[in-house]
């Protein structure tokens, strides 16, 4: 097995979200092509081992429009693509145990270092069904260390005692660590109580906060258009920097997230504006597949906008 302490070390650093790039057919069929590309992209922006990690199929990475053999073709473009410069996530998101048991072999056979475990969604599940489910996942390949992403709105939200439980299978290394917050510090409760059995990545935003508290993550949408600011961003943290990074997330996060919330009135579904903003800056690219609706036509200029308000660079000007 591998020494779970080393998977903790390497997973750090800005969480990045791959959206999966679709050819403009009438399959919108996977562009592995333009995979490896995005993949140089973020590697040579600074994205590499020590401060960054990238997730492939991930919901940013459509995986639930996306047959497993899919999944597994972009993964392991993206893992030849990185080349040890940076580890990689295989999204592993699915209403199946069988099937996340063999998305872990899948893993493990292609190179991937990790794999992110949600709760099953569609079915209001309880604890002992996830703890078996994240068990049959472990079981089937010793050497992936598991980030475990509470992704409370799709089903179970996973509790202080479930993750206590999690804690005794060796290769969970990772929460990525997302919940509702009534007002009682919960999430802050969580980082400080957990910072010391796993990697906590900040899926919520709070990056001064949490990095204070031991987080030694944080998923970052940015990335993917301007990776470099990540890179940045990261920097700051581990400097100690915190309320010029707290600035620096109202300056370039804040419009992003609000341009987002204005499109989900239009379509739901994750990684839209990601594709949209790589465009923008010239990168390969393309809409989602259904059923999140095509926002390009509606959304380019506002999203331009939007980058150039926040000193994007490389910001195409329209034709």
């Amino acid at each position: 097995m591998t020494d779970t302490a080393e998977l903790r070390d390497r997973l750090q650093g800005c969480y990045v979200t791959v959206p999966t790039l679709f050819r403009d057919d009438d399959e919108l069929s996977v562009d592995l092509d333009a995979m490896r590309k995005h993949v140089s992209f973020l590697v040579d922006g600074g994205i590499t081992t020590g401060n960054g990690v990238l997730l492939a199929c991930g919901a940013a990475g459509d995986f639930s429009t996306m047959t497993f053999d899919e999944r597994v073709a972009v993964t392991a473009a993206v893992v030849e693509e990185a080349a040890g410069r940076v580890p990689v996530v295989m999204g592993g998101q699915t209403t199946s145990t069988n099937e996340l048991v063999r998305l872990a072999r899948a893993a493990a056979d292609i190179g991937a270092e990790y794999m992110q475990v949600s709760p099953p969604f569609y079915f209001a599940h309880t604890d002992d069904d996830f703890m078996e489910h994240v068990a049959a996942a472990a079981a089937a390949a010793s050497d992936v260390g598991l980030v475990v992403y509470n992704t409370h709105w799709t089903s179970l939200e996973i509790s202080n005692d479930l993750i206590d439980r999690l804690a005794g299978l060796g290769t969970v290394v990772g929460l990525k660590w997302s919940m509702p917050d009534n007002g009682f510090m919960e999430f802050e409760g969580v980082v400080a109580d957990y910072s010391d059995r796993f990697t906590i990545i900040d899926n919520q935003l709070r990056f001064a906060t949490s990095h204070m508290l031991g987080a030694r993550g944080i998923e970052v949408h940015i990335c993917n258009f301007w990776p470099q600011w990540g890179v940045r961003m990261w920097g700051m943290l581990n400097e100690g920097r915190y309320v010029e990074a707290q600035h620096e997330l109202v300056k370039v996060v804040l419009p992003f997230m609000r341009l987002w919330t204005e499109m989900e009135g239009h379509t739901s579904g994750d990684g839209h504006l990601d594709k949209l903003c790589m465009e923008l800056v010239g990168l390969p690219s393309s809409r989602n597949r259904p059923p999140t609706r095509d926002i390009r036509d509606l959304y380019r200029e506002p999203a331009r906008a939007m980058l150039q308000a926040i000193g994007t660079p490389n910001v195409l000007t329209p034709d």
